[in-house]
């Protein structure tokens, strides 16, 4: 497609910007849009027109029409225009090399929603990291808010729920960060609370009896690694997976430290962690709030430092959502269903200490 997509209109509306899809109101305008060839009409709309089925789900009222390599559309004037800015967003990402699959098409329509000030062809080909064929890129806005964050801040948390790529993500920030020299090792670190005081009964050593806790981690660094080196660059020192634990009494530097599943620190282990930071480096803390596996009563870390570290300079604070996973799609409708339990559950037990205060049954 050409600059102006070779759209023809044959009927005049007036342009509208990009809002909810579908988004219907009376009249009709009808475009025509003409691909350069055969090959770039496939890479836009999608192998067996996969791409295509997925716009006309987002569009109903709108109808679609392929001819050779000519596309029409027709239907609500508030419709076409936003189609043209789709299909004119799935130019540029083809451009880039972007293969156009259902997935992306939807990363772009939420980026589009949001009409942000972001460009969504820049927010999805951030590359971070290429490995084994592999590109590693933010998939939403508040990812690439927390990729920038990261490059921007020395110490940065990122908290939200499974799924929305905190902890890869910042995996992939800190072997970038290696491969370029700007710092000497990475640190990845996790709380073992699961463990507990039944360390002893597991059976092992007690690196066997670590790694389990540890294995998220190092299955992250083998995505984005050569996993024959892995084993190479530990022996160094150059990377260190370790329990929080076996933090206290440091102080890193040059290093790239990760603090994942924070939730499960205490603000004890919180303030241990974050004061182990030295010249050089880079910190960060990623953790899921609403999944806190202390015992009862325990304050979770994560939970009150944002109040402790609220305003301080160079700290940042990331706040991803269910609109950020990208697992599964059910992974994204499990988070949100969740949520809405747990909110009702909080309701249900403020109306009920708000019945036992009117019938003066509370001291």
């Amino acid at each position: 497609m050409t600059e102006s997509l070779n759209a023809r209109p044959r009927t005049n509306a007036a342009e509208s910007g990009i809002g909810e899809f579908p988004h219907t109101v009376p009249g009709v305008r009808t475009e025509v849009i003409l691909f350069d060839d055969s090959e770039q009409m496939v890479q836009s709309l999608g192998s067996h027109d996969e791409a295509l089925r997925y716009i006309e789900a987002q569009f109903p009222d709108v109808d679609f029409h392929v001819r050779g390599n000519e596309l029409s559309l027709s239907g609500p004037v508030q419709d076409v225009p936003r189609i043209m800015r789709l299909l004119q967003e799935i130019r540029g990402l083809v451009a880039k090399g972007t293969i156009i699959t259902p997935d992306v098409l939807q990363q772009l329509v939420s980026l589009l929603r949001a009409q942000t000030a972001q460009n969504p062809v820049e927010v999805l080909t951030h590359n971070i990291l290429s490995s084994r064929g592999r590109t590693i890129r933010p998939k939403t806005l508040n990812q690439k808010s927390y990729v920038d964050a990261i490059d921007d801040n020395t110490v940065i948390f990122g908290i939200g729920p499974a799924g929305t790529g905190k902890t890869y993500l910042a995996v992939a920030k800190a072997v970038q960060a290696l491969q370029m020299k700007e710092v000497n090792r990475i640190i990845l670190t996790r709380p073992a609370v699961e463990a507990g005081e039944r360390l002893g009964f597991l059976p092992g050593t007690l690196s066997d009896k670590i790694d389990p806790y540890l294995r998220p981690l190092y299955d992250a660094l083998h995505d984005m690694m050569d996993p024959e080196s892995i084993p190479r660059l530990m022996a160094a020192g150059t990377i260190e997976v370790a329990p929080l634990a076996y933090m206290r009494g440091r102080t890193l530097n040059d290093a790239f430290i990760i603090l994942d599943e924070a939730q499960n620190t205490t603000p004890e282990q919180m303030k241990m962690f974050l004061t182990r930071l030295g010249f050089g480096s880079k910190m960060v803390v990623t953790g899921d709030i609403t999944q806190v596996d202390l015992p009862f009563g325990t304050r979770s870390g994560l939970k009150i430092v944002q109040e402790i570290l609220a305003g301080i300079e160079d700290v940042n604070f990331t706040m991803l959502d269910a609109g950020d996973v990208v697992r599964h799609r059910l992974v994204a409708n499990i988070v949100s269903a969740y949520n809405v339990w747990d909110e009702e559950q909080q309701l249900r037990t403020r109306r009920a200490a708000q019945d036992k205060d009117k019938r003066g049954e509370r001291k």
